[in-house]
């Protein structure tokens, strides 16, 4: 299968660069795949399960939350808010997000803002959760 060159970020820095078969992850409007010889293309990304597949068929899995992807002329350059790879999600950590989380949801009285911020935390705990198991 036909590769094309990748580059992975977050504001911290580069996590991969390299050369892939196919990158697949949540943007704003829905899941997308990115293959060799896709057009131009730019898009926000939202919070889901991402996966990288390389060269040799290997895929690697990610929890990615939020960011922008561009394919252009070839090149693919994804610069997330939050990258992590499966192997470096720590599930404790994840699991108290989400239990601390569902207790101030649970709880009420919560402006809009702060349920906004509740919220968006219980679904980033749950999208490194799905990730890791």
């Amino acid at each position: 299968m036909r590769t094309f060159p990748l580059q992975i970020g977050t504001p911290d820095g580069l996590l991969f660069q390299g050369e892939a078969e196919r990158v697949v992850c949540r943007s704003i409007t829905g899941d997308l795949a990115i293959l060799a010889g896709h057009c131009n293309f730019c898009t926000a990304l939202g919070m889901g399960e991402a996966h990288v597949v390389l060269p040799d068929g290997t895929t690697r899995t990610a929890a990615c939350i939020g960011g922008m992807l561009s394919m252009m002329d070839g090149e693919c350059s994804l610069l997330a808010t939050t990258w992590e790879w499966k192997e470096d999600i720590d599930e404790e950590r994840a699991s108290k997000a989400k239990a601390r989380a569902e207790d101030l949801l649970s709880k009420g009285g919560l402006t809009d803002r702060e349920y906004k911020i509740a919220e968006a935390k219980l679904h980033r705990a749950l999208v490194r959760l799905s990730v890791k198991n």
